[in-house]
């Protein structure tokens, strides 16, 4: 499996962006289940067919993986105005961007492990699995942490 430590996004124009979602999602674990739902609503809205399975799979992974590794222990340093994980969906013609922002630093390192009936460890295995690419990279300016994104291919109409 390739790993993806710190790569940017493939070039996207941003100004071709037809469509954009986000939500703050709270650092408890039913953020996940909110995370789906959030997604399905919103790619049911866009239309996006064929992916859909996909796409809901990896946002849970990426949230999960968020909630897990990156939130700190203390719960009170998120706050409203701040959230600790928020999930923005964007989509192009041909492509549809997942970026979850958490507020560690860390890099995102997907485990090797031979062991298949594991609980846990797989996420970013089925996330390179499923998505088309994937990356991190860190959060410039006053915003702190970084973005774990996953890009999909679409089908156009025609």
């Amino acid at each position: 499996m390739l790993k993806p430590l710190r790569q940017g996004l493939p070039p996207l124009d941003p100004a071709a962006v037809s469509d954009a979602a986000s939500c703050a999602l709270p650092a408890r674990y039913e953020a996940v289940r909110e995370a789906r739902r959030f997604t399905r609503d919103t790619l049911d809205k866009w239309d996006v067919g064929d992916r859909f399975d996909d796409i809901c799979l990896v946002v849970s992974e990426l949230v999960t993986n968020a909630l897990r590794h990156a939130v700190p222990a203390d719960p009170c340093r998120a706050d409203e105005h701040h959230p600790s994980v928020r999930l923005h969906l964007m989509r192009w013609t041909e492509r549809l961007v997942c970026a979850v922002r958490d507020p560690s630093h860390e890099t995102p390192v997907p485990r090797d492990s031979d062991d298949f009936s594991a609980e846990s460890g797989r996420g970013l295995f089925l996330v390179d699995s499923f998505a088309d690419s994937w990356g991190w990279h860190p959060l410039a300016g006053a915003l702190e942490g970084k973005v774990v994104w996953a890009l999909f291919r679409l089908k156009t109409a025609g």
